[in-house]
């Protein structure tokens, strides 16, 4: 089974070839959308649908995943981006405060470069921690904006880090961080009230984890 999710602020849009019992639930909704012709007609009706305030979520299915993936991206310009779930040595994670809300550190893919090392420059450039060691990739999330008249779809990949040593905490101010703090895994529900839903999913399963 392939699926993505994807974040229109927070109303999800699933693109998927099984309709699993989770998925399943959101198909149920009287508010959701639910497409299985795939065609641009019924693409564009979907995401018009989306700006409706009652719109809970919407549903894509098709056998033939990779077609429907990129017949869905065609309406979008897609950037790349990496960022990091950050640790220190007592187990404590990152959070960033941007724009008045609590974020995790990220940046967009620049040319030639691969996501590893993007994600380990944004992490430093944001933060200001140099020690810093990588993991695993651990999710890859979706979500989209508008920019000058443009639709922008957002891939980003989340790595897992760790922080060595001690080091100082330095807000890049440039790019609207204005507070950045360690915070212990039971603390992490209290942040998941002014996060945005991706950012919620990955705190979410570590706050479960802590469970």
């Amino acid at each position: 089974m392939s699926y993505i999710k994807i974040y229109f602020d927070d109303k999800p849009v699933f693109l998927c070839d099984e309709i699993t019992p989770g998925i399943d639930e959101y198909r149920h909704h009287p508010d959701a959308v639910y497409i299985d012709e795939l065609s641009t007609s019924a693409i564009n009706s979907l995401l018009h649908e989306i700006n409706k305030p009652q719109f809970h979520a919407g549903l894509i299915y098709d056998k033939d995943f990779l077609k429907l993936k990129s017949a869905f991206f065609k309406h979008f310009t897609l950037i790349k981006a990496a960022g990091g779930l950050v640790k220190n040595g007592a187990g404590e994670i990152l959070l960033i405060l941007r724009r008045g809300k609590w974020d995790l550190p990220k940046g967009k893919l620049d040319k030639g470069e691969t996501l590893e090392a993007c994600a380990l420059r944004e992490v430093s450039e944001e933060t200001g921690l140099k020690n810093l060691e990588l993991g695993q990739l651990i999710q890859i999330t979706f979500h989209t904006y508008s920019l000058f008249g443009k639709h922008i779809l957002k891939e980003t990949h989340w790595y897992a880090m760790t922080a060595k040593g001690k080091e100082s905490l330095v807000p890049q101010t440039e790019e609207d961080i204005t507070e950045i703090r360690w915070a212990k895994k039971t603390e992490l529900k209290k942040y998941l009230s002014n996060t945005f839903e991706t950012i919620a999913e990955i705190l979410s399963a570590e706050n479960s984890q802590a469970s």
